[in-house]
């Protein structure tokens, strides 16, 4: 039986790099670090790529896990940065904020780029929200809810 969700993972070309972003962006704490050298069959069998090697870092925010890779073998291709959020595939992942407005200003002077400011109060029912990017093009949405009702809040006040 599913239990829930555990994480979502980030494959970049800098581990370092976006460990001490998404901890200045959003206060992520960084669990663990890792990897694997190449030749791990069993490992080369889980990622489906032959003779594959990264470092590896865990992140939590709020219950939320990232798995960030660096992919050391094959190296990877770069994120197409303007990939468009209606591409087939992963598409954004989301936190959560009581102040979206502070937090987008904060956010856009730590370099991450907006789609558009967020959403003006009550004009999409009962949640602000907005769309930015981290610095390798991944879409990251920004959501505050203002009232009590919505399927994705979990009971919070």
């Amino acid at each position: 039986m599913i239990t829930g969700i555990n994480h979502v993972a980030i494959s970049t070309r800098d581990v370092d790099e976006i460990v001490a972003w998404y901890t200045e962006a959003f206060g992520f704490e960084l669990l663990s670090r890792g990897g694997w050298e190449a030749g791990n069959p069993m490992i080369d069998g889980i990622v489906g790529l032959r003779d594959s090697a990264a470092k590896t870092a865990i992140m939590r925010c709020g219950g939320f896990n990232i798995e960030i890779f660096e992919y050391v073998s094959p190296v990877g291709s770069p994120n197409q940065a303007d990939r468009p959020a209606s591409d087939h595939g992963y598409t954004h992942f989301c936190v959560e904020t009581n102040d979206i407005d502070a937090d987008y200003v904060r956010l856009q002077g730590l370099g991450m780029t907006f789609h558009a400011p967020p959403t003006p109060r009550g004009s999409i029912g009962t949640l602000r929200a907005c769309y930015g990017r981290d610095p390798e093009g991944n879409i990251i949405e920004l959501i505050e809810f203002v009232g009590d009702s919505h399927p994705l809040r979990d009971g919070r006040s």
